[in-house]
């Protein structure tokens, strides 16, 4: 692997840490209701046998702002679905309208606000964990380059400095997310 290689794949994994991190934010409510919110709940349809998520079995819209509408392709689906949005922690009660499953999102209470800016710090330290991870594997790799003499001292150090760069910025990044789900949730 060459010093480029290594760097670039660093770099990588740091951007899935903080994209990943970004989707999980998309399923921590906010007192509005979104498609996000329930789109990638794992469903697991007795009728076929295996698990799904729910945006491959039914189409989400949001109505209004306190409304979640899923309207399942296979009706039969619907126990399965009704019964994944209960055992998921969203705190939502989905409703049966015929062929529809209603979604009312309650207004989030103070204490609820702050139990979520938790789970946002929770997976906000998650992500930095994984970028950190990707930073010393990095720096393992630049440290074996040197002593299979591909590279030289000044050239590892180098590198270990651009990869803390890069680390920095990934972390900030995730920072800037965080001050900013946190903000979303915690207004009124």
């Amino acid at each position: 692997m060459t010093p480029d290689q290594v760097t670039k794949s660093a770099e990588e994994a740091m951007i899935k840490s903080v994209e990943f991190m970004i989707h999980e934010f998309a399923g921590i409510r906010t007192g509005k209701a979104s498609p996000q919110l329930v789109e990638n709940l794992n469903v697991h349809v007795t009728a076929y046998g295996s698990s799904m998520s729910l945006k491959g079995l039914a189409t989400i819209s949001t109505p209004d702002n306190r409304t979640i509408n899923i309207s399942p392709f296979d009706p039969s689906t619907i126990p399965d679905i009704e019964r994944a949005i209960r055992e998921s922690n969203l705190g939502i009660n989905p409703s049966r309208d015929g062929k529809i499953v209603r979604l009312p999102v309650p207004e989030l209470t103070g204490e609820r606000r702050k139990e979520l800016a938790k789970i946002v710090k929770g997976k906000a330290e998650d992500a930095r964990v994984r970028v950190r991870a990707a930073r010393r594997d990095a720096i393992d790799s630049a440290k074996s380059l040197e002593k299979d003499k591909v590279i030289s001292e000044d050239e590892r150090h180098d590198m270990e400095s651009e990869i803390q760069t890069l680390t920095d910025k990934h972390v900030k990044e995730i920072d800037d997310h965080v001050a900013r789900k946190e903000e979303e949730i915690l207004t009124v």
